[in-house]
């Protein structure tokens, strides 16, 4: 077989389109009704009610996450993003020994363990929201589940594509972490 000759390539196109295919076929099926649970998330960061916006800011930073759960007695109240601290706290606040109350997202939409991929992605979609609370059936927080949960969920779908790229981008962007 001369792997120059035109039918070779289009022989080889063929095959990748029909294994892409299947591929996405199976992330279309059944993929997104699994249940939570099978993410294996991570346990939150809770902060209690009263805790300073410092405090909180520190901890987000420290831990390198995108948001704290607000707890009042281990009951979730709220929810405390990197958003809110670009929206609300960046340019506005002077006194950061303010409490967290006043800038978390009070009573937030919830998820359980038992909720689907799916179920996740159109709250997700559907209020904008890129961390969701996970509690259980005492509203007491369990996990939390962000889109880059479900993104490494999805790639799992795709290893060959993902494990397969190139080390270095030909297109050189910026070398930060927030430069997207």
């Amino acid at each position: 077989m001369n792997f120059a000759e035109p039918e070779y390539f289009a022989d080889e196109l063929k095959n990748m389109e029909e294994l892409m295919q299947e591929r996405v076929i199976q992330l279309k099926g059944e993929a997104f009704e699994v249940p939570l649970k099978t993410l294996n998330l991570k346990e939150p960061i809770v902060v209690e009610t009263g805790t300073s916006l410092d405090e909180v800011i520190q901890c987000l930073v420290e831990n390198h996450i995108g948001c704290v759960l607000v707890v009042e007695n281990g009951i979730l109240k709220g929810i405390f993003t990197e958003r809110d601290v670009i929206m609300k706290v960046v340019d506005e606040v002077k006194d950061y020994s303010m409490p967290v109350d006043n800038f978390m997202t009070p009573n937030p939409k919830v998820l359980k363990m038992d909720d689907t991929i799916l179920q996740a992605l159109e709250l997700m979609h559907g209020g904008g929201y890129r961390h969701v609370p996970v509690v259980n059936e005492k509203n007491q927080p369990e996990a939390v589940v962000s889109i880059k949960d479900i993104v490494a969920y999805m790639v799992e779908f795709f290893p060959e594509d993902v494990l397969n790229l190139p080390p270095h981008p030909i297109r050189v962007g910026t070398r930060d972490r927030e430069g997207g």
